[in-house]
């Protein structure tokens, strides 16, 4: 099993393009899995973590509610956001600069075959990272994501999730809200929840963050938690 992961910084990218770099990547690991399959071989395939940034575009998961979206289509256009149909789980979001995107493309075939653990893995990678920065985040019962005060009335979500896989290989991911403007999720009832607000790592402490920072300690967790080795970088 590879359990090696190629790291990819890509930074600001338009959502459609991210998605055509996910797919290259997801499409390339599913092809090798059929190959081996077929051939009987044991050709290893890759794991990927890419980070972008997106311009301010919003995201409909394939089981999202659309009137969640609270913008028509001439709104979305004054306001130059892009708004995409995925077919990630999960509700609708919101991306914009300043917030960092990880989408992890593994072969989980490498790691474990368990959807539900993956999330709780994405999760943990997100509230170990958090806590370096002096944030205390946790989850929230039936709710995938990380947020703080779960249970309290002004509980915040400040990391979305929400992942597509295929023959054990995964696609989509997380966004984590650090110095983004969280102006722009008034225009939507984020991931269909309407009694919670969102938040994010700088609006918590009161400052600016390096995103080189907080991408430096997601992956030092993500390694840590799938027992990966990183080998390379892609920028």
């Amino acid at each position: 099993m590879n359990k090696h992961i190629i790291v990819h910084d890509l930074g600001l990218v338009n959502y459609q393009d991210a998605l055509d770099y996910q797919l290259r990547l997801f499409n390339q690991i599913i092809k090798t899995k059929i190959q081996n399959r077929k051939n009987n071989t044991e050709i290893e395939t890759e794991n990927h973590l890419i980070f972008v940034e997106h311009p301010n575009v919003y995201t409909l998961g394939k089981s999202g509610d659309i009137n969640n979206l609270l913008l028509n289509k001439n709104e979305l256009n004054d306001k130059k956001i892009q708004f995409f149909n995925t077919n990630r789980g999960g509700d609708i979001t919101c991306h914009g600069p300043g917030q960092i995107v990880c989408y992890p493309i593994l072969d989980l075939d490498n790691f474990f075959t368990d959807i539900h653990k993956y999330l709780r893995f994405l999760e943990e990678i997100i509230i170990r990272t958090l806590n370096d920065f002096g944030i205390a985040s946790e989850r929230s019962e039936n709710e995938t994501g990380v947020w703080i005060d779960p249970d309290l009335a002004f509980s915040r979500k400040i990391c979305a999730m929400g992942v597509k896989a295929s023959r054990w290989v995964t696609m989509h991911g997380l966004a984590l809200n650090v110095n983004n403007d969280l102006s722009f999720f008034e225009n939507i009832i984020p991931c269909g929840i309407s009694n919670k607000s969102v938040t994010s790592i700088n609006k918590e402490i009161g400052k600016h963050i390096s995103l080189d920072e907080v991408k430096k300690t997601i992956i030092k967790y993500f390694v840590e938690i799938f027992s990966a080795k990183l080998i390379k970088g892609v920028n």
